[in-house]
């Protein structure tokens, strides 16, 4: 394809009968909510991985459903990292839902807290670190960005927030330039919209913070509705407020639908 369309992609998955596939979030959560999809043959498909975006077990769990014959894997990495930190385990049974793999051979994580640099422990959302073989050694000819993305024991700092769990399973939040400071708490936009496109009638959903004098930032999202579905600010305002949110009481921002 010279430019990307969904239509020409899925009949090329049904024509060449792919078995393994490479997909950036968008394209999954597409996949699992697009009516189109219902008009090919995927059951070749027998792996999706996932990278590049965080991606919330929901539509991990819905495209998994919607297939029937496909596993659905998610792995981390940089460009600097060459470029995976974790990948999935091989067996399936031993793979989590919305988990990020754990570590490669040889590389070490660490979480960071990133205003004290404080260490953190399993389960505590911070800044996650890197050290390993395959760790760049700097960007050509710009020691101040190499500086400032790794330091003097060879750990890089990703940029990104994100824990892991007591088995070293690795979770994937947001990056830290994009998350919304709502009172006090760091609240990561992806996983807003990975609780937004789980209501029924929404297609796709943005976050973003906006100020807000009392709370510093209140996240706003921006909804699309599936065709010919209908809904109200109001609806999907409910609907947050009901769902249990990590470091989020409740919902107090601002929703605008696109129909």
């Amino acid at each position: 394809m010279r430019k990307f369309d969904f239509e020409d992609f899925l009949a090329a998955i049904e024509k060449y009968k792919i078995r393994y596939l490479f997909a950036a979030p968008p394209i999954v959560i597409r996949m699992a909510k697009h009516p189109s999809v219902a008009k090919y043959d995927l059951s070749c498909v027998e792996t999706i991985m996932s990278a590049s975006a965080p991606l919330g077990s929901d539509s991990e769990e819905e495209l998994e459903a919607r297939l029937g014959t496909c596993s659905l894997t998610q792995g981390y990495g940089l460009t600097e990292t060459g470029p995976f930190c974790s990948l999935p385990p091989l067996s399936r049974h031993l793979r989590r839902p919305g988990a990020s793999g754990v570590l490669v051979p040889n590389t070490e994580c660490k979480v960071v807290d990133p205003s004290t640099k404080k260490e953190l422990g399993p389960n505590q959302d911070g800044e996650l670190w890197f050290r390993g073989p395959q760790v760049f050694k700097g960007y050509l000819d710009n020691p101040v960005a190499t500086a400032a993305t790794l330091d003097k024991d060879g750990w890089i700092h990703t940029g990104d927030i994100g824990h892991y769990d007591e088995d070293q399973y690795l979770y994937i939040k947001d990056r830290i330039k994009e998350m919304i400071k709502f009172k006090g708490f760091q609240v990561a936009p992806a996983e807003l919209e990975s609780v937004l496109v789980t209501h029924p009638a929404v297609e796709d959903a943005a976050v973003v913070g906006r100020p807000d004098q009392e709370a510093g930032e209140l996240p706003m999202a921006f909804v699309v509705l599936k065709s010919g579905r209908m809904t109200t600010e109001r609806d999907i305002m409910d609907f947050l407020a009901g769902v249990s949110l990590q470091a989020f009481a409740g919902w107090s921002g601002n929703c605008e639908v696109d129909p």
